[in-house]
């Protein structure tokens, strides 16, 4: 307790020394705050003794300038207006001194004075007021007038021939050259245009007379003006670089030349001769080559105009259109390179006007007149198509690749000479009116190939000999009928070949017209219709064999022996013609071919089983067996084509063609109390009126027919049946004939018989009845048990699992 108090009382003192302390703080605080208190007062003070000298020297300031600025604006009035008077003397001097220089045509000299002058008027814009200074601009305008007629008088004897006899004369007219610069730039186009005009005068004159304004001089318009520019290239060399007078008069030049042979275009009171029109025109192009040339960086062709005036010399109608036009691509051959160059844009761009177009502003106006061109072209064309037809030899040649028509690569390769001349002369309108010229004859050649397919029976003795409508075809024939379908996918695409390049040399305005797709869709019909004929064809060379198969005793076989003489027939029809169709088709025809094939000869087959006159038991045996054979006949056809990429699309296409024939000799086969059973599960899209036939096959008579028939027709309105299996099952215990007939119709092949023991068969055979436990029907047992242990041969088939 005595260490706690001593705690307390030490606390204590403590917390007294602190209050004392604290006391004390708050009192030296306020003192603090007071004393800054007053020095911020004292701070306010002064700042506002100084804010009121700062007034003060500034009002005195004022006072002490005001006179200075006075003085100062003084003496920058007199500085300006004894620079203003100087120049206004200086102006008055060069003002008399260019009227001297003016009234003794020193032009060179005047130039200068005129540069001098203008910068000094520049100076006296402000003083427009002032009478004096417009004095003297109106003197000077006056000078100016007379300094330009001095200069256009003195011009107009240029051209003259006095320039050759006056030897200061082109000096005098370089100076005053000089002379128009100075000037506004409207008297240099003035002058110019007036020294153009002048130049073409005596040009106009000519050619505006009747006998150079034909169509057949027109090479002599472009050879006058070259001799022009070639005679007066030194005289011209007064003119300035900048002023570009060859070029500007070279412009003036051709749309005056285009006026003129629009006149005459236009009043022909006939067609023009082609080979003229022609000849003006590859003259045109020519010209207007040389001068894009010339004036886009090029140099002048002095060997091309040379030559152009030898042909001028000779006699322009002894040319031939071929001749005019190979002359021409050679021409455009050796222009190639400068108008590349110009296409890069590699221009002079210091010509007035550089985007000016020398390429076609001549020619274009030939372009309405270039019909006559464009029925040549089509005459020619249909002349070579017809010849080249008429001399095919419907072959190819020995050794080539491409199974083609030697025709077809004629016919495109006259097209695209015909192309090449016609956009060297023009890529507008009269190229698109050839492009439609192509069209039609790539029509006529698909329709030559299409008449050229063998054709059927017509006629009183075609329907009499029920050949009407047959197409027989050789072994030649088919590999015709090949050539045309490889020639018309040929031409197919070549021609849409032939529409992507017209489109990339046609101008844009007609590019989206450019289409093939008529010319290309006449080919796909000649190369369907080919194809078509080809089955056909193929068909034709059966009809012996389906007749053979007609006139087989099928009713009084007496047992089954190997595949039936027209199978073997039909086989050696398939082996000698499919080997040669399929070296020769594209894997996509020769399938196509091989489809339309089995989509014919499956129904065929099936439909020529209704012609028999009767069938036995044995028969459809020996039926059923040929069927099979035909099966694996068709089944083989693509390794005899050596073409198998679609193969399992056409077995599956085969199978189930030949599944009917099948099927329809398995209700053959059935008993008489079960046959309309197996009819309706077997072939459930069959009729009364085949059942019917049907059931003359089997030997019934009309009265044993009627109650299978009724019976028939009372289920044939019932509900379908789920599967076939169900829809044969009756309700007692199946015959064996059943078992068999409902493993047909779940999709099995007449092979499920051979699933069964011998015993199974041979009680099977006893139950089917009318004999057919019979000696044949045994020959029939052994040559199956043989053909089980054959790897190949028609009756592997029937053992395949």
């Amino acid at each position: 307790m005595q260490k706690i108090q001593s705690e307390i009382r030490r606390v204590d003192a403590g917390i007294l020394t602190a209050v004392r302390q604290q006391s004390n703080s708050g009192t030296k605080a306020k003192e603090d705050l007071a004393a800054a208190t007053r020095a911020v007062e004292e701070l306010m003070h002064k700042i506002r003794e100084i804010k009121t000298k700062a007034e003060q020297s500034e009002t005195m300031v004022q006072e002490i300038c005001r006179d200075i600025k006075k003085l100062d604006f003084a003496k920058k009035h007199i500085t300006t207006t004894i620079t203003a008077l100087h120049r206004l003397t200086m102006l008055v001097s060069a003002v008399e001194q260019l009227q001297v220089m003016v009234s003794k045509r020193q032009y060179r000299e005047a130039a200068a004075q005129l540069e001098a002058v203008n910068q000094l008027c520049s100076h006296f814009e402000a003083y427009r007021d002032v009478p004096k200074i417009n004095e003297l601009r109106e003197k000077f305008k006056n000078i100016k007038q007379i300094l330009k007629s001095h200069v256009f008088s003195d011009f107009s004897s240029l051209g003259t021939g006095k320039e050759t006899e006056e030897t200061n004369l082109l000096q005098q007219l370089s100076d005053a050259c000089l002379v128009v610069d100075a000037l506004e730039p409207s008297v240099r186009e003035e002058l110019v245009k007036i020294f153009c005009s002048r130049e073409l005068t005596s040009y106009r004159q000519i050619f505006e007379g009747a006998e150079l304004a034909k169509l057949d001089k027109a090479e002599r318009r472009y050879a006058w003006i070259k001799r022009r520019l070639r005679t007066n290239e030194e005289i011209w060399k007064i003119f300035p670089p900048s002023w570009h007078v060859a070029y500007l008069l070279c412009i003036q030049f051709c749309k005056l030349t285009r006026t003129q042979l629009v006149d005459i275009l236009d009043n022909l009171k006939e067609k023009p001769d082609v080979g003229t029109l022609l000849l003006a025109l590859q003259r045109t192009l020519e010209f207007e080559e040389e001068l894009a040339e010339k004036f886009s960086g090029g140099t002048w062709n002095r060997e091309t105009g040379s030559d152009i005036e030898d042909v001028n010399k000779g006699d322009s109608n002894s040319q031939t259109v071929s001749d005019i036009r190979k002359k021409y691509e050679k021409k455009l051959a050796s222009h190639h390179g400068s108008g590349t160059d110009e296409k890069d844009g590699h221009k002079d761009l210091s010509v007035p006007g550089a985007g000016f177009n020398f390429r076609g502003i001549i020619s274009s106006c030939f372009e309405p007149h270039l019909t006559v061109y464009v029925e040549l072209e089509e005459k020619t064309l249909m002349e070579n198509l017809e010849k080249l037809v008429q001399e095919e030899t419907w072959d190819t040649e020995e050794g080539s690749q491409t199974n083609i028509l030697s025709s077809s690569m004629q016919v495109f390769l006259i097209i695209r000479r015909s192309l090449k001349r016609c956009s060297a002369l023009t890529k507008n309108q009269t190229l698109f009116n050839l492009f439609k010229v192509f069209q039609r004859i790539l029509r006529a050649y698909a329709t030559k190939l299409f008449a050229r397919l063998p054709k059927g029976g017509v006629g009183i003795v075609a329907a009499a000999t029920g050949t009407d409508g047959q197409i027989k075809t050789s072994d030649r024939d088919g590999r015709v009928i090949c050539y045309i379908v490889n020639t018309s996918e040929y031409c197919h695409k070549t021609s849409g070949e032939l529409a992507e390049n017209v489109s990339k040399i046609i101008d844009s305005q007609f590019a989206d017209k450019v289409d093939m797709s008529d010319v290309q869709g006449e080919f796909s019909t000649v190369i369907t219709k080919a194809l078509l004929t080809l089955v056909q064809g193929l068909e034709t060379k059966f009809d012996a064999e389906m007749a053979a198969m007609t006139r087989v005793p099928w009713g009084t076989l007496e047992s089954v022996g190997d595949q039936s003489e027209y199978v073997n027939s039909i086989n050696l029809i398939l082996t000698s013609s499919i080997p040669v169709l399929g070296s020769l088709l594209s894997p996509i025809y020769f399938q196509f071919f091989l489809d339309k094939l089995a989509a014919s000869l499956g129904p065929r087959f099936y439909l020529n089983i209704y012609k028999c006159k009767h069938i036995s038991e044995t028969g459809a045996q020996q039926m059923l067996l040929d069927t099979q054979a035909v099966k694996t006949i068709l089944l083989d056809i693509p390794s005899l084509g050596r073409k198998t990429s679609g193969a399992a699309s056409y077995s599956k296409f085969v199978n189930r063609e030949m599944s009917k024939a099948e099927a329809l000799l398995k209700v053959i086969l059935s008993p008489i109390d079960s046959v309309g059973d197996t009819y309706r599960a077997l072939l459930p899209e069959g009729t009364p009126s085949e059942f019917q036939r049907i059931l003359e096959l089997k030997g019934l008579k009309k009265a044993d027919q009627q109650s299978i028939l009724d019976d028939f027709n009372k289920h044939i309105s019932g509900v379908t049946q789920p599967s076939v299996v169900q829809s044969v099952v009756p309700a007692a215990p199946m015959s064996p004939a059943a078992v068999v007939a409902a493993a047909a119709g779940a999709g099995n092949t007449v092979s499920a018989v051979a699933i069964a023991s011998r015993e199974d068969v041979l009680t099977r055979a006893a139950a089917l009845g009318r004999g057919a436990a019979t000696t044949g029907f045994k020959r029939f047992l052994a040559l199956t048990e043989a053909a089980k242990d054959r790897k190949d041969g028609p009756f592997r088939k029937l053992f395949s699992p």
